[in-house]
């Protein structure tokens, strides 16, 4: 079992869920977060006074899959993602020993 973790601009969230849900991914996390990589923010001005905007709002999106499935969701979410610009955000997957579903007690893949 796999964690896909994406962290992406939060207007491609539509897209994102709408292709997860297209492959049959049963659940995702959304949390909104800040950050920033390469880029390291950029200044904007506010009645003349200009600031630097060092955190960026992102959408950070987490999905568990199956090992063989992580291939596939990984993708998924690279296309729906992508706009070819500076920010898109970056996908990583992390092992994941067990699952449990709390209410039923059912574990491993059954639990996802």
């Amino acid at each position: 079992m796999q964690l896909i973790t994406a962290v992406i601009k939060p207007h491609q969230l539509e897209a994102v869920k709408e292709a997860l849900k297209g492959m049959g991914v049963a659940g995702i996390t959304v949390t909104e977060v800040k950050g920033f990589g390469r880029q390291g923010g950029h200044t904007e001005t506010y009645r003349g006074a200009e600031y630097t905007v060092e955190f960026l709002p992102k959408i950070k999106v987490e999905v568990l899959a199956s090992t063989e499935d992580s291939s596939s969701v990984t993708d998924a979410i690279k296309s729906a993602a992508s706009t070819g610009k500076i920010g898109d955000g970056k996908i990583w997957v992390t092992p994941v020993s067990e699952i449990v579903r709390i209410r039923t007690g059912e574990t491993g893949t059954d639990a996802i």
